[in-house]
């Protein structure tokens, strides 16, 4: 019997210390975890100033460009979290996926839909590696509709960098200090590197508040991007910018996004952009005076009314440039300003 006991009290101990290991095993494992988000978008864009038939036009900032009813995108995202390791997968269908990957040397006109495809390691709470293709750390606004609260894009954006395929460092200072540096093909450069050259990096963060730097081999870019919450409804989103390219022109400006919110359901914004060329700068504005300047004062009103995952965002705006011939209005004549109507239909999972 002492022996039935004894098999009995070390049978009891493995399989208590079994179910332990188990349990440690299962534990460990949901700290694993692999992830499937995205979104897709269409929405509905109308000249107010100007034709909507052949001659439709539409500002010379990215996306939500197509008259009447368009596709945006679909994005769908795979990603792996593990405690020291993990990756994104991040593929875009659809116009504005296309316009995201414009500059993919080879692939793009052959299906390239990839908008971002980095592995990163968590070496210390501190410190945090990423290699791969990732979207631009400059800038406000992002490629994604879902993030963005204005659904069209500001001349900022769209004529700063879309994204970098290179190795990164995010570095974690204080509870309030971060610094990033970062090593990258040249920009938009996302599926390799074709010209030998590489562009350098730099984020440094303050509660929030961020100040970038891009050393490309054809430009040089100075950026901010911050915000600060005035009240419990009232946010305040700035962004300024300054590029210049090499051996040719510049810009620079500054954009406001105020935005309130009046329920849970419904939020109000406004995005006040002043954008300068100089010297041609980039050909955002596509109208110059003798000294090849020009500048546009942007301004877009957008509601955003949020069913569950459905955004429905009404938007109307105004450019209005220094120079005649930047727009057309419906005679076809040459136009200093454009007014322009879109509603747009977003759904995020």
């Amino acid at each position: 019997m002492k022996q039935l006991f004894t098999f009995f009290f070390i049978m009891s101990a493995f399989m208590t210390t079994a179910q332990e290991s188990s349990e440690e095993i299962t534990e460990a494992s949901t700290n694993k975890s692999i992830t499937i988000s995205g979104s897709i978008d269409a929405y509905y864009r109308a000249n107010i100033t100007a034709p909507n038939d052949e001659n439709a036009i539409a500002p010379a900032s990215s996306f939500a460009n197509l008259p009447g009813f368009s596709l945006g995108m679909a994005n769908i995202i795979f990603g792996y979290e593990g405690e020291k390791v993990g990756f994104v997968a991040d593929l875009v269908f659809g116009p504005r996926g296309t316009d995201a990957i414009f500059a993919s040397p080879m692939y793009s006109a052959t299906g390239n839909i990839v908008n971002q495809l980095y592995a990163y390691w968590n070496i210390s709470d501190y410190l945090t590696l990423t290699m791969g293709n990732f979207n631009t750390f400059l800038g406000y606004e992002v490629i994604s509709p879902t993030a963005n609260f204005n659904y069209s894009t500001s001349y900022l954006f769209s004529y700063g960098p879309f994204s970098h395929t290179g190795l990164k460092a995010d570095i974690t200072l204080s509870n309030d200090v971060s610094l990033m540096l970062g090593v990258f093909n040249d920009t938009d450069l996302t599926e390799f590197n074709p010209t030998g050259n590489y562009a350098f990096g730099a984020q440094l963060g303050y509660k929030n508040q961020y100040l970038n730097l891009l050393l490309d081999p054809s430009f040089t870019e100075i950026d901010f991007t911050g915000g600060v919450d005035i009240s419990d409804t009232f946010f305040l989103g700035v962004n300024a910018a300054y590029l210049d390219v090499e051996n040719s022109g510049s810009f620079a400006g500054v954009a406001l996004y105020p935005q309130i919110t009046t329920s849970e359901a419904f939020t109000i914004g406004l995005r006040g952009e002043y954008f300068l060329e100089t010297e041609l700068g980039v050909g955002a504005i596509g109208s110059y005076d003798n000294k090849g300047d020009a500048s546009v004062f942007a301004i877009t009103l957008t509601g955003s009314y949020q069913i569950d995952n459905l955004i429905i965002k009404p938007e109307i705006r105004l450019d209005s440039a220094s120079e005649n011939g930047a727009f057309i209005d419906n005679d076809l004549a040459a136009a200093k300003s454009l007014g322009s109507f879109v509603l747009a239909a977003i759904y995020a999972f």
